[in-house]
């Protein structure tokens, strides 16, 4: 299951957007910087798409991943890659069509963060393990085995070395032909890893807190706040350092002095990624408000998202109340069998099906049973207790609908989109 949860549907466009039009379907996952400067984005809704970051139009939208995308890393040449819930990663070139250069396979899980050095491309993935590919050769992947659980997050650290952050607390470094070394252990899960210059690295938690660690193993602590850092991006030259977490909040720091120098007004809630440009001048963000946000990093400032509009339009015939709701979950679910099955199953026909009965889709353990039949009442039950109480062991990410009134209108909507 996911380290930070988070219950998302998704509620499909009416007809499809043109390309510099382009929206993510979900919350935006993944964030990275090109080498021609450009920017590419990912999300919950499968989707890739790259951007003119000059003019804030979307250059192409590609579908590829059968699950969410999770990673990007820039490559040479403007290349691009991709990981995904569907455990693989893609190598796309400037210009990508509909089908990869390349597929790396081999996990056996989600794969949640990438990174890039040389010709080497690591992987850190929640069958708990690290790749590191050599793109530049034909030769198998090394694995690196170790951390106990869920490995959340990967860098080149000093002199090339891959270090990686897991659910277990530890901060690890592999070097490359000598037995692992422990960098760190805190005690709680370390979900997000930035390199910094001198051999230092951050690490963000799930307790909130920003943990620089010295080349010489020295902890310094910076407390962004009390929610689950999610993401970490530091400026090219290594002076700021923001950090993005589950409850909405970005915080940009002076990585020398550990003062926080701005607090950003208004991302998406939550946070899921951050990268500066190249130039340093200019933060972008990602959020579960589905848009690319940019600011200005030396202000704080806002500059404004890129592409269209984020709302959908509203559904005619449909309770516009409960149209909102659905709109505030968006990403994982189609309504129509049209839609397909994205990083949950399409909602078509939900009341009165079974549990775990949309062919196709490759349900969690626990959800294959099918032993609930969706009805008002029991859907109601799943958002008021929680996927983790009513279907435990689940695979589906976790949130409640607190409010009776958007609750009982959330029913409404899916009581009439989903016939």
């Amino acid at each position: 299951m996911r380290a930070i949860p988070l219950l998302i549907l998704f509620l499909l466009p009416l007809a499809p957007v043109r390309a510099q039009e382009a929206v993510h379907g979900g919350p935006v996952r993944a964030l990275a910087v090109a080498a021609d400067g450009g920017l590419a984005s990912a999300g919950f809704d499968q989707s890739m798409i790259l951007w003119d970051a000059t003019s804030g139009r979307a250059r192409a939208v590609v579908r590829w991943h059968a699950g969410a995308v999770n990673a990007l890393a820039a490559l040479p040449g403007g290349m691009m890659a991709s990981s995904g819930d569907d455990g693989r990663i893609a190598l796309w070139p400037p210009r990508p069509g509909a089908q990869p250069l390349r597929v790396l396979e081999g996990h056996e899980g989600p794969v949640v963060a990438l990174a890039f050095a040389g010709q080497r491309l690591a992987s850190a993935a929640w069958d708990g393990t690290a790749r590191v590919w050599d793109l530049g050769g034909g030769q198998s992947p090394r694995v690196l085995e170790g951390h106990q659980g869920n490995v959340n997050a990967v860098v080149f650290g000093a002199d090339g070395i891959v270090v990686t952050a897991g659910a277990d607390g530890t901060l690890r470094a592999w070097p490359e032909g000598e037995p692992p070394l422990t960098l760190a252990e805190f005690g709680l899960p370390q979900n997000t890893l930035a390199a910094l210059p001198g051999g230092a690295l951050a690490a963000g938690g799930a307790d909130g807190v920003v943990r620089i660690i010295g080349a010489d193993g020295a902890v310094r602590e910076l407390l962004a706040g009390t929610r689950p850092l999610v993401t970490l991006a530091a400026s090219p030259d290594g002076v700021l350092l923001a950090a993005g977490s589950i409850g909405g909040s970005v915080t940009l720091w002076d990585v020398a002095s550990g003062r926080l120098r701005q607090t950003l007004e208004g991302p998406g809630l939550p946070v899921w990624s951050a990268v500066f440009s190249a130039d340093g001048n200019t933060l972008w963000t990602g959020g579960a408000d589905r848009r690319v946000r940019r600011w200005d990093a030396a202000t704080g400032r806002p500059l404004g998202p890129l592409g269209g509009e984020a709302e959908a339009a509203p559904v005619a015939g449909l309770d516009p109340h409960g149209a909102r709701v659905f709109r505030a979950c968006s990403a994982c679910h189609a309504l129509t069998p049209e839609g397909g099955n994205m990083a949950g199953p399409h909602l078509h026909g939900l009341f009165g099906r079974r549990m775990g009965s949309v062919a196709g889709y490759e349900y969690s353990e626990r959800l294959a049973r099918g032993d609930i039949t969706w009805t008002r009442e029991t859907v109601a039950d799943l958002f008021t207790r929680g996927p983790d109480e009513v279907t435990p062991g689940t695979k589906m990410p976790i949130q409640t609908v607190g409010n009776a009134e958007d609750l009982a209108a959330l029913l409404r909507f899916l009581e009439s989109a989903t016939r």
